[in-house]
């Protein structure tokens, strides 16, 4: 979930900053298909379902070579790689399934943002998959998936294994649950891209719980943290507009550019999978106006509470003062012996009690004026 491309020379720091995604790119004037991978990369792991009408097999591949005879049959086979840490495998995969060199540099090259691109005999559809997750830090967990359509086959390529949203999909497919065992390799894609779109409600709804939450807080006790918090807030869901933005055109292009790899029916189905993107990209755009609205309302509680602080100083100012002012009368210097009208109360024999009960008297008369004119009431909704 980072976005900042490091500069020239500067290593980023994992640990640095969150929000920040690790660009990966070739250096300037790489030829044309170079497979520059990242040296944290996974190794590969490649996972075979093949399936049709009447049966379904899944089992785990050790050499790409294996697939050859799953290319041109029948049935339908999905070929799930997860992790692309070898470059040698990436190769194989590239010779047995005839991808073009470009394909498998866009497949290690991520981010990438999501696009569609056609081949001679196959499609190469880039999409971003999010899942949410409360391992890490972070809100949510993004990763790029690589989808190669050809006639009878499907290869999706993802940068590990240690999320994703195709597990429903898997599951109808060994139990034969619904039509998907009676379409061809298009419908799984549709299949696929549809899980992606629906994998952002879950991270959505744990963005509405926290948008709530700081809600309660920033008006009931905003603090510097409820500050930190709303901009790694509003910082999260941009990286998620950036995920999803794209990925309503790759969708939009699918089903307006025609190729033969996709159907007239599919297509029916992807109109379906738009409009939850349209969905998304609408609740996505709603929390960033709410987010960047608790801004404000956080500047607005902070400066009531600074209001509220001020006025409780004015009022205890505003008793104090007349008290003050009588003190200092009676620490004036002036000899009675002189003049009969130097201070005589100093000559009282109550002089003392009666200055106090004055000074307590302009004070008790103060607070019930302030109070009838209604400067308590905020003091009390505060403590509540």
């Amino acid at each position: 979930m980072r976005d900042r491309k490091p500069e020239a020379g500067e290593a980023m720091d994992p640990e640095e900053d969150e929000s920040y995604v690790d660009y990966h790119y070739d250096d300037p004037g790489t030829m044309p298909g170079t497979l520059s991978i990242d040296k944290n990369a996974p190794p590969p792991e490649i996972h075979l379902i093949d399936y049709d009408a009447e049966q379904s097999t899944g089992r785990r591949v050790e050499h790409p070579e294996e697939l050859t005879p799953y290319l041109d049959n029948h049935s339908v086979s999905w070929v799930d790689v997860r992790g692309f840490g070898s470059e040698d495998i990436l190769r194989r995969l590239g010779k047995v399934f005839g991808l073009h060199p470009l394909v498998l540099e866009d497949i290690v090259n991520v981010p990438q943002r999501p696009k569609v691109e056609e081949y001679k005999d196959h499609l190469l559809i880039i999409a971003r998959m999010v899942c949410p997750t409360s391992e890490t830090a972070e809100a949510f967990f993004s990763e790029q998936v690589s989808l190669i359509l050809g006639k009878s086959y499907l290869l999706t390529v993802q940068e590990e294994a240690k999320f994703d949203v195709f597990g429903p999909v898997r599951e109808r497919i060994r139990t034969a649950k619904g039509i998907i065992c009676h379409q061809r390799a298009d419908y799984l894609a549709y299949t696929l891209l549809d899980a992606i779109v629906d994998g952002f409600y879950p991270v959505l709804e744990d963005f509405g719980e926290r948008i709530e939450a700081l809600e309660a807080e920033v008006v009931e006790n905003p603090t510097r943290g409820t500050l930190e918090r709303i901009y790694l807030l509003r910082r999260e869901l941009l990286m998620l507009r950036r995920a999803i933005w794209p990925q309503r055109d790759v969708i939009n292009a699918l089903i307006r550019d025609a190729n033969p790899l996709i159907g007239e029916e599919v297509r029916v189905y992807l109109r379906d999978c738009y409009d939850h993107a349209i969905q998304i990209i609408d609740m996505v755009e709603t929390y960033r106006e709410l987010a960047s609205s608790l801004t404000d309302i956080y500047m607005s509680s902070v400066s009531n509470r600074m209001n509220e602080v001020m006025k409780t100083l004015t009022v205890i100012s505003a008793i104090f003062i007349p008290l003050t002012f009588i003190a200092g009368v009676y620490g004036m210097n002036f000899d009675p012996e002189k003049s009969p009208w130097n201070m005589p109360e100093l000559e009282w024999y109550w002089g003392y009690p009666y200055s106090l009960v004055l000074m307590l008297s302009v004070a008790v008369g103060l607070v019930i004026y302030f109070w009838r004119r209604g400067w308590f009431e905020s003091f009390s909704r505060v403590k509540k």
